[in-house]
């Protein structure tokens, strides 16, 4: 495998004794609130807390959600001994969109481009943060000036809640604890491909993961891969290789949050 510890794109855990870790919240602020309640209580100092991805998206309160996370983080900071690098945000399905919504303006076909992007759970982000899916359907069909001023207010309505384009820039492949280390844990949104090393990873890390609860060997340094989105909605499995942690939130499930000693186990698996 490649050495990734140069790579901005991925970033090292180091060797915590305990790891929470979230599965997709997409949206949903109840439950994203219930959990940060209990782990609060529940963090010490030197923990590493990760979310796993899809913050937005499908639920009703997808700027809220964010906005949740930055307050969640301020109140964990404030505890003696606590880092900025004990938080880590990984980039899954709903921030990739985001991504290929700002260069919809370069699409070949943007009005199907956008119209693909809001059925995969954007829609309800935009009314979230006060924009109409509809005008953006009509600029794309308009033209490009049309859209990419379109596109401006998008940002413009981003930008107007204090943190969130800042916030959209913090996201990571995928996090790992330290490789030689007791129990090597490698994090991620949905999936790898068990073929490639990380770095030739690409878009495997949010759009693959069909395959990911039949992996049989571990993925060499990694003991265990640890994802919290499943594109099937099969539910919390874990096996020796590796832990689908994803409940199900924003399609009728539950919020997960897992919390990982430094042996690989599960120590406690907290659900809202």
């Amino acid at each position: 495998m490649c050495d990734i510890s140069d790579d901005s794109r991925f970033v090292s855990l180091n060797a915590p004794q305990r790891v929470w870790s979230f599965s997709s919240i997409h949206g949903d602020l109840e439950r994203l609130s219930c959990l940060h309640d209990a782990v609060y209580e529940r963090f010490w100092p030197g923990d590493r807390i990760v979310y796993l991805g899809n913050y937005t998206g499908y639920g009703q309160h997808s700027a809220e959600v964010v906005d949740e996370l930055l307050t969640f983080r301020r109140m964990i900071l404030a505890h003696p001994g606590v880092r900025c690098d004990d938080f880590v945000y990984l980039r899954g399905r709903q921030e990739d969109l985001w991504q290929r919504l700002y260069q919809l303006q370069f699409s070949p076909n943007p009005v199907d481009t956008l119209l693909w992007i809001l059925s995969n759970g954007v829609t309800e982000t935009f009314y979230s943060y006060g924009i109409c899916p509809n005008e953006g359907v009509i600029a794309a069909r308009e033209g490009t000036m049309f859209l990419t001023r379109w596109l401006a207010r998008v940002r413009e309505a981003v930008r107007a809640n204090p943190g969130h384009e800042i916030f959209s820039t913090q996201f990571k492949r995928a996090a790992y604890t330290q490789r030689d280390g007791r129990y090597p844990l490698l994090f991620v949104n949905a999936g790898i491909d068990p073929g490639r090393d990380l770095q030739n990873q690409n878009d495997m890390f949010w759009w693959g993961g069909d395959d990911f609860t039949s992996m049989s060997d571990p993925y060499d340094p990694f003991e265990k891969v640890v994802r919290g989105f499943d594109p099937k909605h099969e539910g919390i499995t874990v096996n020796c290789v590796s832990a689908s942690i994803d409940g199900g939130c924003g399609f009728g499930g539950t919020l997960v949050c897992a919390g990982l000693a430094d042996n690989g186990e599960f120590f406690e698996l907290l659900e809202a």
